[in-house]
């Protein structure tokens, strides 16, 4: 049985993107669907038995109505290709009122042929393939509302919340489990943040806010494969069982940006003789959107910094092609205004997106003789500042007790 396993779509995404002036696109949405044709093609040409897709379709919970069509087109060639998906509900795919649709929730509405979801609690979904059957086991992205209810957390804290939610999760998972058919395959899908796992930028996401699940509690025998959404780094918590981030099959900003994007194929092949199942998994990468940060910091006795910014684009000269870059040029205030701007926006032109980021360094300004502000108290600071402008020595004192009471107030 090959399935493959993807999570965090994030179909809207469009920073560092640019419009098409033909559709009225932003090209980031290409960026994205694009690695999604990626991984629909090496399913068709590779005969997958099963597509499974751990949450996070969208960006919004309210998407429009362009990427969604762009989005049910992709998974309609699956489907019709007879070739299962299983869809479960992410944060980003949930409404902001528990009455509302998830974003993914339509296909299940429909009816689609060949098409799961698993949008607003836990469950088991038996999934017939080319293959044999496959045990899902669902765990979408749970709000607190869900599992608790007010009198459970009425007075507690947001970690003792945490902590409750922890606990229910993990009875969910542990009472999933245990309802499973042992002669069949079996597969964990959940959007949820393990503990221990390698965050990458996950900018849309509130790690230490939201409930974990410990990887002792998620990694049960009686899983053959635990496929994990939310955190956008792909990564192996567990190699038996294995627990596994597919990671985002796209680049979102520059956290992401030595990330490499693709999905897992994994493999679960069954021995009737040993009375066992065998499994193993590689990650694919996809041909995802470059994104390349450039650091460069003139001297201050550089005469020509614009050369030397130029020199430093020149040798990624390869690299710039296409991608996202991010300029950053750390240089002295006595050479800023020597820097030609239009010859370095023009070195670039190549660039898909990109954006020049100056840091400039002033000198700190000498304060009362030769020591600055940062090596001397306030108080003392005054007083000296005082004696300096020759203030009359009674004004002196009362200026000191006014400024002793301000010193002492903001501390």
């Amino acid at each position: 049985m090959k399935i493959i396993h993807f999570a965090d779509l994030h179909l809207g995404v469009e920073n560092y993107g640019r419009i098409d002036p033909t559709t009225g696109l932003s090209s980031r949405l290409n960026d994205f669907l694009s690695a999604l044709d990626q991984l629909i093609d090496y399913a068709l040409e590779n005969n997958v038995d099963l597509v499974l897709f751990c949450g996070d379709a969208y960006k919004t919970r309210e998407p429009s109505q362009t990427q969604q069509r762009e989005f049910a087109k992709r998974i309609n060639r699956l489907a019709t290709s007879n070739i299962p998906v299983f869809l479960l509900a992410g944060n980003h795919d949930m409404p902001n009122a528990s009455w509302r649709a998830t974003t993914t929730e339509i296909f299940d509405t429909l009816a689609v042929k060949n098409i799961y979801v698993s949008s607003n609690r836990p469950d088991i979904y038996n999934i017939p393939t080319d293959s044999g059957t496959v045990q899902v086991v669902s765990l979408p992205w749970l709000r607190r509302s869900t599992l608790l209810s007010h009198e459970d957390t009425k007075n507690l804290s947001l970690e003792q919340v945490n902590q409750r939610m922890q606990e229910a999760l993990t009875r969910v998972i542990s009472d999933k489990a245990a309802a499973l058919d042992t002669t069949l395959p079996a597969i964990l899908a959940a959007h949820v943040w393990v503990t221990g796992a390698k965050v990458g930028s996950e900018s849309l996401m509130s790690i230490g806010q939201e409930p974990a699940v410990l990887l002792s509690n998620i990694a049960l025998p009686a899983f053959d494969y635990i496929a994990l959404g939310h955190i956008h780094k792909h990564q192996v918590l567990s190699e038996n069982p294995p627990v596994v981030y597919a990671g985002s099959l796209e680049r979102v900003d520059f956290g992401e940006e030595n990330d490499e994007k693709g999905f897992y194929v994994v493999d679960i092949d069954s021995d009737p003789a040993a009375g066992k199942r065998q499994v193993s998994f590689e990650f694919h990468p996809v041909n995802a959107r470059r994104f390349l940060t450039i650091d460069v910091a003139p001297e201050a006795d550089d005469l020509d910094p614009t050369a030397t910014v130029l020199r430093a684009i020149a040798g990624q000269e390869t690299n710039v092609k296409d991608s996202v870059v991010r300029l950053n040029i750390s240089l002295p205030s006595t050479i800023e205004g020597q820097l030609r701007n239009n010859e370095i926006r023009d070195a670039l032109k190549e660039a898909h997106y990109a954006t020049i980021a100056r840091e400039i360094q002033r000198e700190t300004r000498l304060r009362l003789g030769d020591r600055t502000g940062e090596d001397i108290k306030p108080l003392t600071a005054l007083k000296e500042y005082l004696e300096l402008q020759e203030v009359s020595p009674e004004r002196q004192k009362l200026l000191l007790e006014y400024g002793e009471k301000l010193i002492e107030g903001s501390e």
